[in-house]
């Protein structure tokens, strides 16, 4: 265990060297400056026309909900896929750029065994992505709530869902650069998010149409990679019951994932970080 801690405190402090911690960090703040500024003016603007059109007081106080619901939805949306990208660009590089350049052998030659190599990368990717999302999730609801005083239900859940779904990814990269080159591993990783992506909106819009041979495809390609699953998971919990029902939002959902589907996202992370460390030790280095 100790091993490993060490491991994973010489993965952050080897991240900070490349900048990579930097330019998240410089990226995140400037998209939380973005996003605080354009929430502002369109919030005042989206008020005055909800006062000036609404019907009674109740119905304009639903309104502007539901309106601060959509953009706090809309920037966790963006901030999701930011934390998969940090977690794809983590991941690629780490075993595939050290076993190409030779410096993976100053490590597995000392007392060390390689699943703790593995663990011990994969532990301190896992804090830098937590301190990430705490960063651009925390600062996206912090913003709304500042200015309206108003944060969405189950935000736990839901901004543990996200950070589930980029531990997964991130897993799945570390996966694929124990076996390929980094590139090779960026496209695997990416293709793999896109099938996804793609899957998640045509189960959505087969749910919407009652095409069952549609939401089919969707849970086939979730079970290929139940990252999109995740993401819609997460909106539903945080989504106000009404935008649920309606099903209005583009970033909601109709069709939800279940607690099964969940809980197969947590067991398909387990089983892509043991096989990360069964290619690994069998790697020819």
């Amino acid at each position: 265990m100790r091993a490993i801690l060490i491991l994973a405190k010489l993965t952050l402090r080897e991240a900070m060297r490349r900048r990579i911690l930097l330019a998240g960090l410089l990226l995140g703040v400037s998209f939380l400056i973005i996003f605080t500024i354009g929430f502002h003016y369109l919030l005042v603007q989206l008020e005055a026309e909800i006062a000036a059109s609404a019907p009674s007081q109740g119905v304009a106080r639903i309104a502007n909900a539901e309106i601060m619901n959509g953009f706090v939805i809309m920037g966790l949306y963006a901030v999701t896929f930011l934390s998969i990208a940090m977690a794809a660009l983590l991941g690629a590089d780490t075993l595939a750029g050290e076993i190409n350049s030779g410096t993976i052998q100053t490590v597995v030659t000392k007392p060390i065994r390689r699943s703790d190599v593995v663990l011990g990368k994969w532990l301190g990717f896992a804090g830098l992505l937590g301190l990430y999302l705490l960063l651009m999730a925390g600062g996206t609801v912090l913003s709304v709530f500042l200015q309206t005083g108003y944060t969405p239900d189950h935000l736990l859940i839901g901004l543990s869902l996200i950070y589930l779904e980029a531990l997964l990814v991130m897993t799945i990269t570390l996966m694929c650069s124990s076996a390929f080159p980094a590139l090779a591993t960026g496209g695997i990783v990416f293709g793999l998010y896109g099938l996804a992506f793609i899957g998640g909106w045509i189960e959505q819009f087969g749910a919407y149409f009652q095409n069952q041979t549609a939401v089919k495809i969707g849970i086939i390609t979730s079970l290929i990679i139940p990252s999109e699953a995740l993401w819609r998971r997460a909106a539903f919990e945080m989504q106000t019951p009404f935008a649920n029902a309606l099903g209005l939002s583009p970033f909601g959902t109709i069709s939800v994932p279940s607690g099964l589907m969940i809980n197969y996202a947590v067991f398909y992370l387990i089983a892509a970080l043991i096989l990360s460390i069964r290619i690994f030790q069998k790697r020819d280095l």
